[in-house]
C-alpha cells in the first residue's frame, strides 16, 4: 500500500530524477539486460545503444514521481504504454522482475546514504501500485482481443501472402492467417506485434498497420534501417509463403468522430498507419489534408496511390515537401521543411480542423511547434510515437 509518507517521500525524489533519470535508467536497463534474459525479446537493443529506451523510461518515472498524488494528470501516458506492452504481450510475472531491478538500479546508482531503506521501501510501494494499474489495463485488454470475433490471446501463426516494394526503403508485407479463420478488426492507426527469430534469437516488434481492416488480414509496411535486425530480416529474408507470429492489434492513435476537417501530418515513414486512416476518413465524406515530408522522391512511399485516391475523391487535398529533391524526381509542392508558413498556406482554418501527425521526432517537435503557433488546441492536434519517446520536450 502507498502510504502518506511513502508519498512525500516520492516527491522529495523528483529533484534526483530531474537531475539523474537517465543515468538510473541507463543502468537499470543493464542490470535488467544482463541478467535475465527471458525479458530481452522485448525490448529493442537499437534503441538501447542510442539512448532512446533509457531517455524514455526517465521520463516516464520522472512523470510518475511528479503526479503521485493525481495520476489523472498522466494522460494519455499510461494509455500509450499499456497499448505498447499489450502489443508485444507483457506479463504480469514480468513486472516483479522489473521492479527489482529498478529498485537495485536506484540504490547502485544513488548510493545507500541517499536511497535509504525508506526510501527504497516507498519506491517499492510506487512501483506495486504502477504496476498494478498497467497489468489490471493489460489484462482487461487482453480478455476482449481474445473474445473479439477474430481475436486471439498470444502469439497466433501468419503466413506472408504478398510484398511489395514501395520506395527506396520501404517495403509492405500482407499477412493471412495459417488457419485460415477471421482476424480481430483493428482501428486504422493502430499497430500490430510480431514475433520473429533471427539467428536463434527471439525478437518482438510493432509495426503501424498500413491498410483498413478487411477481416482476412494485416498489411504493414516497414522502413529498413541500417543495423535493424528485425526490419533487415523482414526485407532480406522473409519471403512469401514464409509464417511468423503476430499479436492482436493494439494502439489509441485512432480518428475521433468529427464534422470538421481530417489532417494528416507525416514524415517518412510515418506515413504508414496516416494511409489506413486516410481510407477511414474517405468513407465520411469529411475534407482531408494529406501532408507528407520526404528526403526525395526515391524515399517517397505510397505517392501514387494518394494520387490516385485524390483524382477519385474531390474532398482530398494532398501536398508533398521534399527536403532534397533529386533529379528525375516527381514535382513536389514544396522543397526544403515543412515549417509555420508552408502549414499556414496548406491547412484549413484552425477552427476547423483536427491534425494528427507522426514521423521522427525533430519532424514531430517541429510540427507541434507550428501548428500551436497557429493556434491550433493541443486537444486537437494529437501524434504517436513510432519508438520508445514519451515526450517531444
Amino acid at each position: 500500500m502507498l502510504s502518506t509518507e511513502h508519498k512525500a517521500i516520492i516527491r522529495a525524489t523528483v529533484p534526483l530524477l530531474e537531475a539523474g533519470g537517465e543515468a538510473l535508467t541507463t543502468h537499470f536497463y543493464g542490470i535488467l539486460l544482463d541478467e535475465n534474459p527471458e525479458v530481452r525479446p522485448y525490448f529493442n537493443q537499437a534503441n538501447q545503444l542510442t539512448g532512446e529506451q533509457p531517455r524514455a523510461l526517465a521520463n516516464g518515472v520522472l512523470m510518475y514521481a511528479k503526479h503521485i498524488d493525481h495520476l489523472e494528470a498522466l494522460g494519455d501516458l499510461v494509455n500509450v504504454i499499456v497499448n505498447k506492452h499489450v502489443s508485444l504481450r507483457i506479463r504480469r510475472e514480468h513486472y516483479p522482475i522489473v521492479g527489482g531491478c529498478l529498485l537495485r538500479a536506484i540504490r547502485e546508482v544513488l548510493g545507500a546514504e541517499v536511497a535509504t531503506d525508506a526510501v527504497i521501501d516507498a519506491w517499492a510501494a510506487a512501483y506495486g501500485q504502477l504496476a498494478d494499474i498497467l497489468a489490471g489495463a493489460e489484462a482487461t485488454i487482453y480478455d476482449a482481443q481474445a473474445d473479439a470475433p477474430g481475436g486471439w490471446r498470444d502469439g497466433r501463426a501468419f503466413r506472408l501472402v504478398e510484398k511489395t516494394s514501395e520506395s527506396e526503403e520501404i517495403t509492405s508485407f500482407r499477412f493471412e492467417p495459417v488457419d485460415g479463420g477471421a482476424v480481430y478488426t483493428h482501428t486504422p492507426g493502430q499497430y500490430i506485434g510480431l514475433r520473429v527469430i533471427v539467428d536463434g534469437q527471439d525478437m518482438r516488434r510493432n509495426y503501424s498497420l498500413s491498410a483498413a481492416a478487411d477481416g482476412k488480414g494485416y498489411r504493414i509496411s516497414v522502413k529498413r534501417h541500417p543495423g535493424g535486425a528485425v526490419s533487415n530480416f523482414l526485407h532480406d529474408r522473409l519471403h512469401v509463403g514464409d509464417t511468423l507470429e503476430l499479436f492482436p492489434p493494439a494502439g489509441h492513435f485512432t480518428l475521433e468522430e468529427s464534422e470538421r476537417d481530417v489532417v494528416l501530418i507525416s514524415g517518412g515513414v510515418g506515413i504508414t498507419p496516416t494511409l489506413a486512416m486516410l481510407e477511414q476518413a474517405l468513407a465520411t465524406q469529411r475534407p482531408i489534408h494529406f501532408i507528407h515530408a520526404a528526403r526525395h522522391g526515391g524515399v517517397h512511399a505510397f505517392r501514387d496511390a494518394i494520387d490516385a485516391l485524390a483524382a477519385d475523391h474531390p474532398n482530398l487535398k494532398r501536398y508533398y515537401c521534399y527536403e532534397a529533391p533529386r533529379d528525375g524526381d516527381p514535382e513536389p509542392h514544396a522543397t526544403g521543411f515543412i515549417d509555420r508558413d508552408l502549414l499556414a498556406a496548406w491547412l484549413p482554418a484552425v477552427d476547423a480542423m483536427d491534425a494528427y501527425f507522426l514521423g521522427p521526432k525533430p519532424f514531430m517537435k517541429s510540427v507541434r511547434n507550428a501548428l500551436r503557433d497557429l493556434g491550433v488546441p493541443e486537444h486537437r492536434a494529437k501524434y504517436e510515437f513510432f519508438g520508445p519517446a514519451s515526450s517531444l520536450d
